[in-house]
């Protein structure tokens, strides 16, 4: 699951043919700077973005996704895209140097992009603390409770890229982003790792709560009757043109969801649960109450 190997989100389409395309990464400056080559090379042929799409037959909306550096290219479109733009060899070549982020899981790369630039992310995790709040302890011990164990170089370079990710709640970004969470009071209750673990984790939470203004969280707590989210963690993200991402995740794969009627659904078993769940400042109060216990 995403927070023990920051793995989510689900492949993405390639299109061409109904292939099934590697995962979306997080933009990277070799991406960028690959699909600005792409695009050059494309408007000196005097081709469209559609015509090109059509003679790479990959989905328009791929090709506008690569050219903008928000997409890891499918080999078959980098040959494909050779023959169309004379066969210079340059994308072969640069496309050798394209960097993947480490520490994410294969299906978590999708999301991790749409999270990179969204302006509101909406968080329920009922298994662990959601990884945006997770501290270094509590994160290595996480990953270290699932089997199998991580290589301790794999371990280091997961939990760095967790921790990189949290960058993500700052309210100095420009602009800032909104951030809700849900975090079911059960897995607070647990202790994950020790008392020690988990007082290092409240002040963390509280420090988050003080330090960020566009951050709101809220505890679902251990007596809830009537419980929206029943049928697992889910996240929902806006992105900067106003669309909005779904995504639920199971052992050792994820579901980026796009589809409306499903996203319709979703948003509201988030609004049912965020109306469930203590107000933000009884939130506060029963974490201030828990780490007093410790």
């Amino acid at each position: 699951m995403g927070d023990y190997t920051d793995g989510a989100g689900g492949t993405a389409g390639a299109g061409g043919g109904g292939r099934t395309g590697p995962a979306e990464p997080e933009a990277s400056d070799s991406l960028r700077t690959f699909g600005a080559v792409v695009q050059a090379l494309r408007e000196h042929a005097g081709l469209s973005r559609e015509e090109f799409a059509e003679r790479v037959r990959f989905s328009r909306h791929t090709v506008a996704s690569v050219e903008q550096g928000r997409r890891m290219p499918d080999k078959v479109l980098v040959e494909r895209a050779e023959h169309a733009l004379g066969n210079t060899g340059a994308l072969r070549k640069a496309s050798r140097h394209l960097a993947r982020h480490p520490g994410l899981a294969r299906w978590f790369r999708a999301w991790a992009r749409i999270e990179q630039t969204a302006i509101s992310l909406c968080t329920y995790e009922c298994r662990v603390v959601p990884g945006l709040l997770q501290t270094e302890a509590y994160a290595r011990a996480v990953s270290l409770s699932v089997p199998p164990r991580p290589d301790p170089a794999v371990l280091e370079e997961r939990i760095a890229a967790r921790m990189a990710r949290q960058a993500l709640l700052s309210p100095d970004r420009t602009p800032p982003a909104n951030f809700s969470f849900i975090v079911e009071q059960a897995v607070l209750e647990r202790r994950t790792a020790g008392e020690e673990v988990t007082r290092e984790l409240l002040d963390h939470l509280l420090g988050v709560v003080e330090r960020c203004w566009n951050v709101e969280i809220q505890v679902m707590p251990l007596r809830q009757v009537v419980h929206a989210g029943l049928d697992g963690s889910l996240q929902l993200a806006e992105t900067p043109e106003n669309e909005w991402f779904g995504y639920s995740e199971g052992q050792q794969n994820g579901r980026l969801i796009g589809d409306a009627k499903e996203l319709s659904m979703l948003q509201h078993i988030y609004a049912k649960m965020r109306s469930q769940a203590l107000t933000p400042e009884d939130s506060l109060g029963l974490l201030k109450r828990m780490r007093g216990a410790l």
